[in-house]
């Protein structure tokens, strides 16, 4: 366990009293969002994002000693570990190398190398490797020519012996690891195209790239290319250079054998030594790309969920259509449906456009719609030249204001046919249901996204080509880390959005909100306690996040923890505030109160500690904080811009909707992104697009290329 710790340290650059409590917090059995949010103290204030890959690589690290512990046993039920074996083990730092130690003792399969030792012929080859034999090898062969094992010669036996050789040398544990590192600082990838049509894959047809180098996008790309059969890859190395190293590491300098083992040599490595490494290097290039392609995805969708919301407005969502019609859903600021309707504004006769036009100004004017939430999927581009329309009309009959935002429809259709939409909304069909959750994204982002699978929001890179449990993991992870982020309010929160709330599992949340339909509104945190199957511990994790609006405890609307109520008591008497400012909020002079106070001090008169003071104190500023606010509003449009009217040189806003390692795709308002490539996000030199931008940051960009055809538009964000 000290080995376990010393490297987290080393690895987190934390303190051994940190990487302790991390772990004793962990083992303990609470999450990840309670630990980074309430247990500052213990952990010396380690972020979400620190204590999640904190996690994983504990969990790596016991499996790694785990794995140690087993191969130890295993080497010695065979009577062959000695101390310098276990003190190698003992020394490894990946699975890898423990596995290359271990590989001479694993049960193998019938290679040539263990018929040749059934047939009696280990003696030979170990006088032959050993360099020392002294006379002529082939006259000494001679005696293990045998018919009944089936050795019907010398050449028999001297081949038989160099195969023993051969896999002696590919087992050596020093050897693999040497190799392994040339190919994998020295080697590359290539790649042929095995068709002469055009494909996405078409510039890996003549491909080359440093093993060492090779980006995560381009490892996964070539792999769907060798998936497709389009592709063919190798790993391609300095053979002779490692045969080189071989001779310097087997040959013994004896005329005799030297020859022999120098043939081993050849052998091992073209048939044993490299398909092996080979594999291992492909299978860590996929890796790779995959903690590559997860990375980005993550960092997307935890941009994309921590949008800023747009509170306080009624929102009217428009699904586009042609055929079957356009969707219409208003939605009240709480997201209530007020009105639904199906329009064709854009299909058919102009008289049934112009109807369509009529009936959504209806609705404006009936609900009182501030805004338009338009997906952007097929039949988006004709919808918005109607709304735009309609926006000047209603500016020019009655002076009414009104305005639309384009919104990423990914995931819509699957929610539309979910089980949980059934629930929702049972009396309302299905095709209406998707323009109710492009307009509930406009007004709560996470609220509605965390309804949909993350894989399905269309913010993520070669998903399809990730592990899916390696995948999921990682997304629940950066989905509960937002939701507890942000809290939610207890009485109104719906099942999906309370599973991922840390503490409760699927089945505490269908409690809570079957204890809410049975009880009413819960009137207190504690009342939680009520609840079937959610104990103290459970409590103790959950309580923080949830808001209850309704409740006589002012705290209870907060992100402050009902542990530290007290504290804050305390700390409110000692600046002197009243009963009256609590029912009033009125805390907005505390800057003022607090600036000449000594935190550590004060922490400590209060019983608790400085950063849970800091965290009080900035909750009661701000009572029920949404930190999305702080973030850019989404772009709020009245007119429509087309493709053909973009020139180079011209500059816009527009919101990043998704980002690769390659650049960041902007959306300008034209339908279709626009790429901003790597080179040109800034003046500065860019390492990777997630430093400069994340999913929903409004940026200014200038358009450097558009190629109407191939609808591919260039943008950039350098000042020129």
């Amino acid at each position: 366990m000290e080995n376990i710790n010393s490297r987290l340290i080393k690895e987190f650059a934390i303190t051994m009293e940190q990487a302790e409590s991390v772990i004793q917090l962990l083992d303990e059995g609470n999450t990840v969002p309670f630990i980074a949010r309430y247990r500052k103290e213990r952990t010396g204030g380690l972020d979400d994002i620190i204590l999640r890959n904190f996690t994983e690589r504990l969990i790596y690290l016991r499996n790694l000693e785990e794995r140690k512990t087993d191969v130890i046993r295993l080497i010695g039920e065979q009577e062959k570990l000695t101390a310098e074996i276990e003190k190698s083990i003992n020394k490894s730092e990946t699975l890898t190398e423990i596995e290359d130690i271990y590989r001479p003792y694993k049960p193998k399969k019938r290679t040539r190398a263990i018929i040749a030792i059934e047939k009696g012929l280990k003696p030979l080859a170990e006088t032959i490797f050993s360099g020392e034999f002294k006379g002529d090898i082939n006259k000494y062969a001679e005696g293990f020519v045998s018919e009944d094992k089936l050795v019907s010669s010398v050449l028999d036996a001297l081949a038989g012996a160099g195969d023993i050789i051969s896999e002696m040398i590919s087992d050596e544990a020093d050897y693999r690891k040497w190799i392994r590192g040339q190919v994998h600082n020295f080697g590359s990838v290539e790649t042929k195209g095995s068709s002469e049509d055009t494909t996405p894959f078409e510039m890996y047809y003549e491909y080359k790239e440093g093993i060492k180098t090779i980006p995560p996008h381009r490892i996964l790309a070539i792999n769907r290319g060798e998936k497709s059969k389009i592709l063919s890859v190798k790993i391609k190395a300095d053979n002779d250079k490692i045969i080189d190293y071989l001779r310097n590491k087997c040959l013994k300098g004896n005329s005799e054998t030297d020859k022999f083992i120098e043939l081993s040599i050849i052998d091992s490595v073209k048939r044993l030594i490299f398909p092996s490494i080979e594999r291992e290097i492909r299978s860590e290039l996929t890796e790779k790309g995959e903690i590559g392609a997860i990375d980005i995805f993550k960092a997307n969708l935890k941009a994309l969920l921590m949008q800023s919301p747009i509170k306080g407005k009624v929102v009217l969502g428009f699904d586009p259509g042609f055929r079957t019609g356009c969707k219409v859903a208003v939605l009240d600021e709480t997201g209530k449906v007020l009105d639904i309707a199906t329009v064709y504004a854009t299909a058919g006769s102009q008289d049934g456009v112009k109807k369509s036009i009529a009936i959504i100004k209806d609705l404006v004017i009936k609900d009182n719609v501030e805004v338009v939430s338009l997906g952007n999927g097929t039949a988006s581009r004709e919808s918005e030249e109607i709304l735009a329309q309609i926006i000047t009309e209603l500016k020019q009959e009655c002076s009414r204001d009104l305005y639309y935002v384009i919104v990423s429809e990914a995931g819509a259709s699957v929610y539309s046919a979910s089980e949980l939409a059934s629930k929702e909304y049972p009396d309302i069909d299905v095709s209406i249901r998707g323009a109710i959750s492009i307009g509930r994204r406009l007004q709560d982002p996470l609220v509605e996204l965390v309804k949909i699978d993350p894989k399905a929001i269309g913010v993520g890179q070669y998903q399809h080509d990730v592990a899916p449990k390696k995948l999921d993991e990682s997304l629940k992870g950066v989905v509960e880390d937002c939701v507890n982020a942000v809290g939610v309010d207890l009485n109104i929160a719906t099942p999906a959005l309370l599973a991922y709330i840390s503490g409760i599992n699927a089945a505490i949340a269908q409690n809570i909100v079957a204890y809410r339909e049975e009880n009413g509104k819960f009137k207190a945190r504690k009342e939680l306690l009520k609840v079937k199957r959610l104990g103290a511990k459970a409590y103790e994790q959950c309580a923080g996040f949830l808001r209850v609006m309704e409740s006589n405890e002012f705290l209870d609307n907060t992100s402050i923890h009902p542990e530290s109520y007290n504290a804050t008591k305390k700390l409110l008497d000692f600046l002197n505030y009243t009963k009256e400012d609590f029912k009033s909020l009125n805390f907005k002079d505390m800057d003022e109160r607090i600036k000449d106070i000594n935190f550590n001090e004060l922490a400590l008169k209060l019983e608790t500690g400085a950063p849970t003071l800091r965290d009080i104190i900035k909750e009661i500023k701000k009572p029920g904080r949404d930190p999305r606010e702080e973030l850019p509003k989404p772009i709020l449009k009245t007119g429509v811009v087309q493709m053909k009217d973009l020139k180079p040189g011209m500059k816009l806003m527009g919101t990043v909707r998704n980002v690769s390692d390659f650049g960041a795709f902007v959306d300008i308002g034209v339908h279709q992104d626009g790429l901003v490539h790597i080179s040109q996000l800034s003046d500065k030199f860019v390492k990777h697009p997630l430093d400069v931008v994340s999913v929903g940051d409004v940026v200014e960009v200038s358009v450097i290329e558009v190629d109407e055809k191939r609808k591919r538009i260039s943008l950039s964000m350098k000042n020129q």
